[in-house]
């Protein structure tokens, strides 16, 4: 592969760790201005100001809107005449070596045995690579940075329910999901929801929704898209609120499901969780290196 567009390659990864970092996605920080207009619990108002202003600082002071910048994970379809394609894992974890120093970006990931933190946010599987497709008729790479907290994570969960309950369990499932998390995963949240397939899955197809689909997007089948606007309504009537301060307008921004056909004896229902600082960049990667990234 030519040196420059290698170089190239590590350029636009750093640069789109950067912008996710630093930047909120302009249908995030619409979704917590509206939850702000809207909701009337005056605790959870005051932590929606605090958090809006932090958005308006981190981009003010070009700096992280979140001291956990997470564990990165790096969504990668490859164009099939793009260049170079068996350099592409090396130049994702020289980019986020780079981007560790450069940014900077909290050292967080740690040998789950010893404890021990590489510093550099790469390690065994780290950063998290997941080849997302093949295009067959482009020549340009593109990779989704995903910088997914810790806090979120944790409460992150999968559920096997009963085939025959269908989607009364999935309602069940979201909610108990949503009062055992608690404020936990700061919200308001997104809440991504993968229904069927495998158990592993399940969870790809959630963590996707949670993360990656933005905010005023719906699922193209009506029946998805309606069971996700009445699991957002039945999320935000708990009353968890912003940080768990109470409130009827900001414990989700949204509800993001997806789905795929099951084994008639299985049902598995996954819940992925995204905290209010919802980071994400998309990076498109030219032959000849030129590079655009959006949000």
């Amino acid at each position: 592969m030519n040196l420059n567009l290698r170089e190239s390659m590590v350029k636009a990864v750093v640069d789109g760790l950067r912008k996710a970092v630093v930047y909120l996605p302009i249908d995030v920080k619409n979704a917590l201005k509206k939850a702000y207009e809207e909701e009337s619990s005056l605790a959870a108002k005051a932590h929606l100001e605090a958090i809006l202003k932090n958005v308006e600082l981190a981009e003010r002071l070009g700096a992280p809107l979140c001291q956990d910048t997470g564990i990165i994970t790096f969504y990668v379809r490859l164009g099939a005449r793009f260049p170079g394609i068996q350099y592409i894992e090396s130049v994702l974890v020289e980019a986020t070596r780079k981007a560790t120093v450069e940014i900077p970006l909290r050292p967080n990931s740690v040998d789950p045995f010893t404890g021990l933190n590489s510093g550099d946010n790469t390690g065994r599987f780290a950063p998290v690579i997941i080849w997302d497709g093949v295009n067959l008729e482009s020549d340009s790479l593109e990779i989704v940075v995903v910088p997914k907290g810790g806090g979120s994570e944790y409460v992150s969960t999968l559920y096997m329910a009963v085939p025959s309950k269908g989607i009364e369990s999935i309602e069940e499932a979201v909610l108990d999901a949503v009062i055992k998390a608690g404020a936990m995963p700061c919200p308001p949240t997104i809440i991504g929801v993968g229904i069927g397939g495998t158990v592993d899955l399940a969870m790809h197809l959630a963590k996707k929704a949670a993360t990656i689909r933005k905010i005023g997007s719906r699922h193209p089948n009506p029946f998805v898209a309606e069971l996700e606007e009445k699991l957002l309504r039945m999320v935000n009537d708990l009353g968890i609120g912003a940080m768990g301060m109470g409130g009827k307008a900001s414990t989700a921004l949204a509800v993001h499901v997806e789905y795929a056909y099951r084994h008639p004896a299985t049902y598995p229902i996954a819940i992925a969780f995204q905290c209010w600082a919802a980071r994400r960049a998309f990076i498109t990667i030219k032959p000849d290196g030129s590079y655009t990234i959006e949000q």
